[in-house]
């Protein structure tokens, strides 16, 4: 019968270390822990002394610093197996755990699973061919040798990787290894964990490849075991059950998930809330029980993207706050800035806030950079912004706890103005009508990738006019649309004949509008 032994990395937490040591250990199996060394010495110390006397758990021989990314996950994983294999001769099976990792099945059915599959069951596709990897780096994860910690020295990691880049210092794989990729969270039998760690030893060459590679925990287990291990006898998927978000995040399973982990065909999940006390006391019951069968369906990836994609357009299982709540609410008040001229738009809108202490947000349906706060990631695309824009401005409404706000629009953004007005809020806008130079229609034309530095003048001269036209076609489509509470104020026109409008789009008196009228250089380019 399959004895295992577990290889649990963590870093925090301590009860609940000691809650998983003896749970996994009280069926007869054993465990063999890494708890890093940046973490709380103390920690480690309640740990040590709570399992002190419990035959099946012993300790990582080197504890080590670890870093997301690092190889000091692969070196602490290769510490504890390292113990594991002195200390539990009979263990038969090392399983890859975290500590946010907890079973989803009987330790009577793991234990049959592993006795009826005789493989090694560990992601591994090759690492060019696959699409493993979704977003981000590829090769230069493996071609280029990685000394900072992303995380933690963002800049200096992507300056070494610049000018390792610029100076042609790409290095070679190893000839008789072909890298692979796949979950850092295995089970793989003691034969081949034996034959990784002699590998190990005797390949220092491909040990220090992998030192400086990035995302190592990732590849090295990956490529060790399809380099020694027949492929017929690897089975190339976790057992342990995760998913990711659309934003690349581990998906965390709460106390309603309990059903749907049962009905995955997995061993283990990952990752379960700390705040899911309900599922963690349902799921170490579950353990020790003898007798359960299991139904299961595996529908979970298939239900998460399913949901997800419904809760793209509003339908999920209720209404969106975007249903719910689609409107501003009819006591508030929307007062927005039209401007081609983004600059004067700005210039403006800080004067405005200086005299009128209004809150006020730049152009954050056309700049992905506009400062903003957190409102949960409805925030964090231009993409969002716009296909949720009513219930982010509501939003923005209640993060300044205010019933009156100023946004910048561009004139293009006709469809924008049409929502916003057809609300039942009080909507107003100014529109500030600028002269466009032939330098500026020329940058604008850049802008938008319609020119660049080596655009021949003859070019500019077919493009600017037909640019001027569609500028001005802008403005006309705004008039046209007739919308209420609408005013303008012109460049060429005197200060004298801006009061009005800005008088009416503030419901500020003569002196206040006077004083944003005269901001200095408004028009200036």
């Amino acid at each position: 019968m399959a004895k295992i032994a577990y290889i649990l990395l963590c870093h925090k937490d301590p009860e609940a270390v000691i809650q998983q040591a003896e749970r996994l250990t009280a069926t007869g199996d054993c465990m063999a822990i890494h708890f890093d060394a940046r973490a709380d010495a103390a920690d480690f110390r309640q740990i040590q002394t709570a399992l002190a006397d419990n035959p099946n758990v012993t300790f990582a021989i080197k504890r080590v610093k670890c870093g997301w990314g690092e190889w000091s996950l692969v070196q602490a994983t290769l510490s504890a197996i390292e113990a594991a294999l002195r200390d539990f001769p009979r263990a038969t099976h090392f399983y890859m755990l975290s500590g946010d990792c907890m079973a989803i099945k009987t330790s009577e059915y793991v234990h049959d699973y592993l006795d009826d599959n005789d493989f090694d069951f560990i992601e591994s596709f090759d690492f060019f061919a696959s699409d493993w990897i979704k977003t981000g780096m590829k090769a230069e994860r493996l071609l280029y040798r990685h000394f900072f910690n992303e995380r933690k020295h963002k800049a200096l990691f992507y300056k070494s990787l610049e000018w390792q880049k610029k100076l042609g210092l790409a290095r070679k794989i190893p000839s008789d290894i072909q890298v692979q990729i796949g979950s850092q969270w295995w089970c793989l039998r003691r034969p081949t964990v034996e034959a990784v760690m002699e590998m190990v030893r005797q390949r220092r060459d491909v040990v220090r490849f992998f030192k400086r590679t990035w995302i190592p925990d990732e590849t090295f287990f990956q490529t060790l075991v399809r380099h020694l291990i027949p492929a017929e006898e690897i089975n190339a998927r976790t057992l342990t059950f995760l998913m990711f978000t659309d934003y690349g995040m581990p998906l965390v399973f709460y106390n309603d998930h309990y059903d749907l982990l049962l009905n995955q065909d997995d061993l283990f999940a990952r990752k379960i809330s700390p705040e899911a006390v309900e599922l963690k006391e349902r799921l170490g019951a579950l353990y020790a029980t003898e007798g359960v069968t299991f139904k299961i369906s595996g529908e979970g990836p298939s239900l998460f993207k399913f949901v997800t994609e419904r809760g793209r357009v509003g339908r999920r299982f209720a209404n969106r706050f975007w249903e719910t709540e689609a409107t501003l609410g009819r006591e508030r008040e929307l007062m927005i800035l039209v401007c081609k001229k983004w600059h004067v738009a700005k210039r403006l809108l800080a004067k405005i806030k200086q005299e009128t202490n209004i809150p006020a947000v730049d152009y954050l349906f056309q700049e992905e950079d506009t400062e903003l706060p957190d409102l949960g990631g409805i925030q964090s695309t231009i993409e969002k912004r716009t296909r949720h824009r009513r219930a982010l401005i509501r939003m923005l409404f209640d993060y300044f706890q205010t019933n009156r706000m100023i946004i910048c629009l561009d004139p293009g953004s006709l469809d924008l103005l049409h929502d916003f007005y057809n609300d039942r809020s009080t909507t107003r806008a100014l529109e500030v009508q600028c002269n466009y130079s032939e330098h500026y229609l020329k940058g604008h034309a850049a802008r938008i990738g319609l020119a660049g530095e080596q655009t021949p003048q003859d070019t500019f001269n077919r493009i600017l006019p037909t640019i001027r036209r569609d500028i001005e076609d802008e403005s006309d489509a705004i008039r046209d649309a007739d919308f209420e509470n609408y005013g303008r104020i012109r460049e060429v026109d005197e200060i004298g004949d801006f009061l009005k409008p800005i008088m009416e789009f503030l419901t500020v008196g003569e002196d206040k509008a006077r004083e944003i009228a005269m901001t200095p250089h408004l028009f200036a380019d």
